[in-house]
């Protein structure tokens, strides 16, 4: 097994959010965001932020998990800030938010191929994290809710 040092969590760049809050339509797809009132806790992929304000409005738009990676997408259903937000950034650094939640991480190579799957509840996330980046086939891993299936947020070894 090939060793990390570290790992650094990608969350939805400021620019796609941007656009789908200019245009109210989903990137690539064309399909309209719905606008609403959050409902109860629902991480916006741009802050990877889950405990919002009571009232707080988000946009639910058709995402691709694979833009800019892949050829083969995979879109799904995501939430950003109706505002806009600060993008999560760090290294080595998860989301306290995002502890709170199930969470499943499908680890990829190259190619879409998914090559590992691990679930975790408790929030203990880094040992999940550098084992998956740990094994050399693994190109980066896509973080998703569990219970939604909806994608959260790309992880890569840190550079």
């Amino acid at each position: 097994m090939a060793t990390t040092s570290g790992f650094r969590v990608i969350a939805m760049s400021d620019q796609v959010a941007a656009e789908v809050r200019a245009t109210g339509k989903s990137p690539g797809y064309g399909h309209p965001a719905h606008a609403d009132e959050g409902d109860g806790p629902w991480p916006c992929r741009v802050c990877l932020k889950r405990d919002n304000a009571p009232g707080e409005r988000r946009l639910l738009f058709t995402y691709d998990a694979f833009r800019d990676l892949e050829s083969l997408p995979l879109p799904g259903p995501v939430y950003v800030h109706a505002e806009s937000c600060e993008r999560f950034t760090g290294e080595s650094r998860f989301p306290d938010d995002l502890r709170k939640v199930p969470l499943t991480f499908n680890a990829y190579g190259n190619g879409r191929k998914l090559v590992a799957q691990e679930y975790v509840e408790d929030g203990a996330v880094e040992p999940v994290i550098e084992a998956l980046l740990a094994r050399p086939e693994v190109a980066y891993v896509h973080l998703r809710h569990t219970r939604a299936g909806c994608y959260l947020a790309r992880i890569e070894r840190a550079a």
